[in-house]
């Protein structure tokens, strides 16, 4: 009897132990399950996929949770969607705004043109007309450009580019406004080419925004620097100005578009916020980047392109 009374504790004592274990096992396995739902959330978060968090578990509040978080990805994933087809609807139609705006302004100058010819208004008025009708027509068109990258329409054939080349070549054709200007021009270009992958009318483009800013917002301190720098991934170009410079603050939003400073770079000076806008799109889609700094009055962008070596110059040629 008294084996049976030792017994019957013991047995509980060892029940006891081995359900302490099972929950021991349970709770450290839910741990590590809660650690990998935990990871592939920020895998997806970080990434911005549209996968789903797997996981095998027979823990129904842990199924339950999974339930609810696919649920959460999935109404994430149709606002992503949603919002995606918006936006480029958005662009499509400022595309199609800016081609209808194109042609009756393109027939106004034309009867702009005739009317001077014929003497119907003095030279003047005929000439104030114009000139706000091809400003309205650049605009328009810079509209159209920005639209047409947002949205994907446009395409860019890459191809070896000496930037170099293309940086000195950009320079002289605003060598006779800088001279005007009384600009101190320094050209720190090396003289053996820098080869990118790039699009040359884009590059010129770009290069051609940032000189032509330099002199517009840049004129106080009459000073403009081209350099080029190389690294083994990447070739930059560098243009710098002694204006009044960008304040912190604003530099975040100077490639916004319609985005003018209120004072040095305003519309007063001919900006129409759309420039830098339109640079960092090509920049951009010739696997590059377009970045800007300001400090104590000095301001300078710097357009970062991929650089092609020896080999890859060979194909590229």
């Amino acid at each position: 009897m008294d084996e049976l009374f030792f017994f019957l504790p013991l047995t509980a004592a060892l029940a006891l132990a081995a359900l302490c274990a099972l929950l021991l096992y349970r709770r450290r396995t839910q741990r590590r399950q809660l650690a990998e739902i935990t990871r592939q959330i920020e895998q997806i978060l970080t990434t911005g996929s549209d996968e789903k968090v797997l996981l095998l578990t027979d823990d129904p509040s842990l199924t339950a949770l999974l339930i609810q978080i696919d649920r959460l990805l999935k109404d994430r994933q149709k606002v992503r969607v949603d919002y995606r087809r918006s936006e480029q609807s958005a662009r499509r139609m400022l595309s199609n705004i800016s081609h209808d705006l194109k042609t009756p302004l393109t027939v106004i100058l034309g009867y702009l043109e005739i009317a001077r010819l014929r003497g119907v208004c003095d030279g003047e008025t005929l000439q104030k007309i114009e000139e706000k009708s091809r400003q309205l027509m650049e605009l328009i068109e810079k509209f159209f450009t920005l639209s047409k990258l947002e949205a994907g329409d446009t395409e860019l054939p890459l191809q070896r580019a000496d930037l170099c080349e293309l940086c000195r070549e950009v320079a002289v054709d605003f060598f006779a406004i800088l001279t005007e200007q009384s600009f101190q021009v320094s050209m720190d270009i090396p003289e053996e080419p820098l080869y990118v992958y790039g699009n040359e009318s884009a590059i010129r483009r770009i290069l051609g925004n940032l000189i032509s800013n330099a002199i517009r917002y840049g004129g106080e301190g009459k000073y403009l620097r081209v350099a080029v720098r190389a690294t083994a991934q990447t070739v930059c170009a560098i243009v710098t100005d002694r204006g009044r410079g960008i304040e912190k603050s604003q530099l975040p939003n100077v490639f916004d578009r319609l985005y003018t400073l209120d004072d040095s770079r305003s519309h007063a000076l001919g900006g129409s916020g759309l420039g830098l806008a339109i640079a960092r799109q090509l920049a951009g889609q010739m696997n590059g980047t377009l970045t800007a700094e300001s400090a104590g009055g000095e301001t300078t962008f710097t357009l970062t392109l991929p650089r092609l070596r020896p080999a890859e110059n060979e194909r590229n040629s």
